[in-house]
């Protein structure tokens, strides 16, 4: 007879998380690492019992089974938890935990970002009575043309598993499906699975098989034959490849094999914001990144290429500058991916496999001295990546030490600082395109830029993840003011928690990225700037008395003030050294010369309307007109 254990529905879901694990070559990890939560009546007598349960150790000495984080804001959870499973190289996970009605529709924005980014996180919103006896609950939406429907299925089309345990022992098969999603390196993503709250707390006979530790291996599949011989002969009648790293590269641990296989090739290497990093800024083949964000360097390699080689890449607007960046003629593309659906992308020719193990074989078919690109080849890239070299060199410096820095002195200041342990979040605003751009990267997860969705808030709470899985290494979270204000809330969490991240607070008064953008298609940056409502009804008046800095000193966290460069160097290099949240807060210059680094490279397609009386937005037509007669579709 199969033995069993009675619990509830949540604390048998607990205490299945517990022993659930990932392994990859040889490296075993705890899949669920800990759950965020914040309680509500959806799931603070489900969940919320059983997370106390498991969240204090018997013993009192040994590790708790499940540890508990709480948080502020459940969107803010999310980026915490997808903060910690990008460190941890998507091996590892946490659960967030909410009620139902605002708080599980709170999950949606992170959701999305995480399943955009490849990136697992386990959602575990509150749901109404599966019974239905109570209807309708505090905060229920009543659907009448449907009785199974709760705002939690807002969370359908952003997951890449969804499912709403309406008896006991739905949960087995549910549970297991979870964890093979969250752990295979292709479907990973936001996994839901919606708890009503009287289930929640129904109690079941378990088979305690249910309970038994599982090892859920990620895999590296290796590259069909077939294609990889397809593969090596594009290699070898190239004449002007490029690589663009993306991603994927670092998802599979790949970055040694691609800078081996750059090396003994002599292809050049560029990299979109979620690649950069894997070659480091001063290896021989990095040419930096590409796309609109991009170096000339790369933008004029990609240009003129014959061969690009997309490794882990989903080659977005931004990375192929609108479907205009690659120009020559014939050009064709090779795309080395873990999944077949970006690796036909552009026409290409697929090579479906793991990041790692296709490089190694890409190398060892191609043999040790059988393809290598020609040395004036390598000698044009080299030359053009030292001159964008001293174009950044330019932007870091400041002449004037004791006046107001810019955006790239900003930046600058902290390159001074750092070395290959620190490790930069920025998800959004004008700092992607500067650090793209600008940045040298010193270590393979040094650059963590969420640039998939491009979430503003993400920097801080991801931040938080961050720096819990990497304890002993300094994490900076670069946020302007726009960032700031839209989710701060999770410095009280760090400060709660004794997480010493380092929040560098650039004020810039307004949205500088999106103002840009503004100008540049005809918007004449209308409702982009931090100022006082003027009599036309423009923004264009004082600037806000809002203290940035006041408020994060009032949620607990240390702020240094910082007015001209010399300051920020100081301050910079105290918060590097703190062993408690600390934050640096620097004004910049306005909003309209906020960035000063180099203009975009590459372009990227915003439509311009098409009729307009004012002069901006007619001019910005007839440019917009001339680019779009540039792009082409790779067949």
């Amino acid at each position: 007879m199969t033995s069993t254990t009675r619990l509830t529905v949540a604390q048998a879901l607990v205490r299945f998380l517990s022993v659930q694990y990932t392994e990859r070559d040889g490296v075993r990890r705890r899949l669920i690492d800990a759950t965020w939560g914040i309680f509500g009546h959806g799931n603070v007598a489900g969940l919320g019992q059983a997370l106390i349960e498991y969240a204090t150790a018997p013993d009192g000495e040994t590790p708790p089974a499940m540890p508990f984080h709480q948080g502020r804001n459940e969107q803010s959870m999310v980026h915490a938890a997808v903060g910690y499973a990008r460190q941890s190289n998507r091996l590892s996970a946490h659960a967030v935990t909410t009620s139902i009605g605002p708080g599980a529709t709170n999950l949606v924005t992170g959701a999305a970002l995480a399943t955009i980014n490849h990136l697992p996180v386990l959602l575990l919103p509150g749901d109404t009575f599966a019974t239905r006896v109570a209807d309708p609950v505090l905060q229920q939406l009543e659907v009448p043309y449907a009785g199974d429907v709760s705002v939690n299925d807002c969370l359908r089309p952003v997951s890449k598993y969804f499912d709403r345990i309406t008896r006991p022992e739905a949960l087995i098969p549910a549970a297991l499906n979870a964890m093979r999603v969250l752990a295979d390196p292709v479907e990973t993503g936001a996994v839901t699975l919606a708890l009503p709250q009287d289930v929640q707390a129904e109690a079941y006979d378990w088979p305690d098989e249910f309970f038994a530790e599982r090892t859920w291996y990620v895999r590296r599949p290796a590259a069909d034959p077939a294609e990889l011989a397809e593969a090596v002969r594009a290699v070898r009648a190239a004449k002007r490849p490029l690589i663009i790293a993306g991603g994927g590269v670092h998802h599979s641990r790949a970055e040694a094999a691609l800078a081996e296989f750059a090396a003994a090739t002599g292809i050049p290497v560029a990299s979109t914001q979620a690649g950069k990093g894997s070659l480091n800024h001063d290896h021989p083949q990095d040419v930096g990144g590409i796309g609109h964000t991009g170096t000339a360097t790369a933008d004029e390699l990609a240009r003129l290429a014959d061969l690009v080689i997309g490794i882990g890449t989903r080659y977005t607007d931004f990375t192929t500058g609108s479907h205009t960046l690659f120009e020559r003629p014939g050009v064709r593309f090779l795309n080395l991916n873990i999944g077949a659906y970006d690796g036909h992308k552009l026409a290409g020719q697929p090579l479906i496999a793991d990041a790692r193990a296709g490089l190694t074989a890409l190398a060892r078919e191609l043999g040790p001295d059988a393809y290598r690109v020609t040395e004036s080849y390598i000698a044009e890239y080299r030359e053009d990546k030292e001159r964008w070299e001293q174009r950044v060199d330019a932007c870091y410096e400041a002449e004037e030490p004791d006046v107001r820095p810019t955006q790239p002195q900003v930046l600058g200041a902290l390159d001074e600082i750092v070395d290959a342990s620190d490790i930069l979040i920025n998800a959004a605003g004008s700092l992607p395109g500067d650090l793209h751009k600008l940045w040298r990267t010193r270590s393979f997860d040094q650059y963590h830029l969420e640039y998939g969705y491009s979430c503003m808030g993400y920097e801080i709470p991801a931040a938080i993840g961050v720096k819990l899985a990497a304890p002993d290494r300094p994490v900076w979270a670069l946020v302007g003011d726009g960032t700031y204000l839209m989710m701060p809330t999770e410095i009280v969490t760090a400060v709660q928690e004794g997480i010493a991240i380092k929040v560098l607070l650039i004020q810039n008064h307004g949205y500088a990225s999106i103002g840009g953008l503004s100008e540049s298609v005809g918007g004449e940056r209308f409702g982009t700037a931090y100022r006082q409502q003027a009599d036309d009804g423009t923004y264009t008046g004082r600037p806000l008395p809002v203290d940035l800095a006041a408020n994060a000193a009032s949620l607990g966290m240390r702020v240094l003030r910082a007015k001209t460069v010399s300051d920020l160097r100081e301050a910079l290099a105290v918060a590097r050294a703190a062993d408690t949240p600390t934050c640096v807060y620097v004004e910049t210059e306005t909003a309209d010369t906020v960035s000063g680094a180099p203009p975009a490279q590459a372009w990227w397609d915003v439509p311009v309307a098409a009729t307009a009386t004012r002069s901006s937005a007619v001019k910005a037509r007839e440019l917009y007109e001339r680019h779009v007669s540039t792009r082409r579709r790779h067949l």
